[in-house]
């Protein structure tokens, strides 16, 4: 019995900011008091041991693509464009994670997993998968997780007392407040882990059995909706497929049409609650979904984790985590605090409290001189690398830009700056108008304003460059994209 993982690989960027931006969620995070690896890396791994690299899917956004791409070839797991669903707009789970089963094959299973928990057994969570799929054949299969205390970061399971696993469930709990969630422990509620395992033909059975008009809207568009092949040109071989860029903007087209007139829907709201055919089955593993600061610091203890960095002084039970490696931060009489330490923001709160981080995010998002720290943090991520602000000016920026091995930026051209690119590890190939040279480390080339150039590396080793920057508008709209690899505008 075939499984296909169904990975959710989509957030805001808000719960963990300013760790977290906008345009780099949590799960693709990498801090060393956590992980050298990313969440979304460490759930890819896990879907492995379940499934072929092929019948694995990623459910994300456009500006998530090439993260994912990029972390998976980090990992030797090589992703095919078709198997990356992109949503054109966030309409919750219900979307994603229908959008997702049309396009796995029928006669198998679907398993659903956010991309940014922590599980630390994987033997346990492969024997749960395995040990579900019969029952799955029947009905609509979720995970839970035994509560420890009254968490109002979850949702809840209330399930039919039974001695045999798995238990029917009566009724599925949104997340709670203080006082509901302390209810729902003291009569023995579940957890919700937000992982599902579905049989293809089950879940739509549900689906048009509760949403019928959800269903419908799913069921008029499939040669859209549910062609990765749809804007391709084949040949024989899987791998020579190529973009027909009419076809793949037509489709685009019409899909953000589609999006545009769905609701807003969670597959909790949308079909777990109305359904009277969801078993659920332990997950007896350690789990954690990282929510908030507060969760990453009892994950860190119960793991036996310190940050050296802190120093302490007629202080105690406080949290540091940070992006600067070996930076020093000293507290004098604070206790119960948490200090997230990045490049450009500083964030303290008092612990119990990170969840109000929500509320910085919306007052920064207010002023248009703030929404840069909302949006991105010093490092900005590209489909073909990245690049560090290292200093900057009136007059100036300076840039340390890092490109992927075998990876190329657009052939550009900007109208106001010119700038100026030194090589300091790596061998760059710079094309500058119709001239193209070879850079090596140490050496340097000028780019003047209103010539086309652009940067390459042909090579298995990643390419350092250092970027200045000169002249009075140095904002990143001022850039005209000739040729591109990615089909940016």
């Amino acid at each position: 019995m075939k499984i296909n993982s169904i990975i959710l690989a989509w957030g805001s960027g808000t719960r963990l900011w300013p760790i977290s931006r906008k345009f780099y969620p949590k799960q693709f995070i990498k801090l060393d008091e956590l992980w050298w690896t990313s969440l979304f890396q460490k759930t890819l791994k896990r879907a492995t041991l379940i499934s072929k690299t092929e019948n694995i899917l990623i459910a994300t956004n456009i500006d998530y693509k090439f993260h994912c791409i990029t972390q998976a070839s980090e990992i030797w797991i090589k992703l095919k464009e078709c198997q990356i669903l992109i949503e054109p707009m966030a309409k919750n789970t219900l979307w994603a994670i229908t959008f997702a089963m049309k396009n796995i094959e029928n006669d198998s299973l679907g398993l659903i997993m956010p991309s940014d928990q922590v599980i630390e057994n994987e033997k346990k969570f492969v024997k749960a998968i395995e040990e579900s799929k019969n029952i799955a054949s029947k009905s609509l299969i979720t995970f839970w997780i035994k509560p420890f205390c009254p968490h109002t970061g979850y949702g809840y399971i209330n399930p039919e007392t039974t001695e045999k696993i798995p238990y029917k469930v009566m009724e599925f709990k949104e997340k709670p407040d203080k006082i509901q969630a302390e209810v729902f422990i003291k009569n023995w509620y579940l957890w919700n882990s937000g992982i599902f395992l579905f049989w293809k033909e089950i879940y739509f059975e549900e689906l048009k059995k509760h949403s019928k008009a959800i269903y419908d809207i799913f069921k008029r568009n499939d040669d859209w909706l549910y062609s990765p092949q749809y804007g391709y040109e084949w040949n024989e071989k899987w791998e020579d497929k190529k973009p027909n860029s009419k076809l793949l903007f037509e489709k685009e087209k019409y899909i953000n049409e589609i999006f545009n007139a769905l609701p807003d829907l969670s597959i909790d709201y949308g079909l777990l609650e109305k359904s009277d055919n969801i078993y659920v089955t332990p997950l007896d593993t350690y789990w954690n979904d990282l929510w908030s600061f507060d969760s990453i610091d009892e994950y860190l203890k119960a793991n036996d984790r310190e940050n050296n960095n802190l120093l302490e002084v007629d202080s105690k039970n406080n949290f540091l985590i940070g992006e600067i490696k070996n930076k020093k931060v000293a507290i004098i009489w604070l206790d119960d605090c948490i200090i997230v330490d990045t490049k450009d923001a500083l964030l303290i709160s008092r612990k119990g409290e990170s969840q109000k981080i929500k509320n910085v995010v919306n007052i920064l998002k207010e002023k248009e001189e703030d929404r840069q720290l909302v949006n991105f943090g010093q490092t900005v991520y590209r489909p073909w690398g990245s690049y560090t602000i290292i200093d900057e000016g009136t007059w100036f920026k300076t840039k340390r830009i890092t490109v992927l091995n075998n990876k190329k930026l657009s052939l550009q051209m900007h109208y106001h700056r010119s700038e100026h690119w030194v090589v300091v590890d790596g061998v760059a190939v710079v094309t500058v108008w119709e001239e193209e040279k070879i850079v090596r480390k140490w050496e340097s080339v000028f780019i003047p304003s209103g010539f086309k150039h652009r940067l390459e590396n042909k090579w298995k080793t990643e390419l350092h460059i250092i970027e200045s920057q000169i002249w009075d508008y140095l904002e990143e709209d001022d850039i005209v994209r000739f040729d591109d690899d990615f089909w940016r505008k």
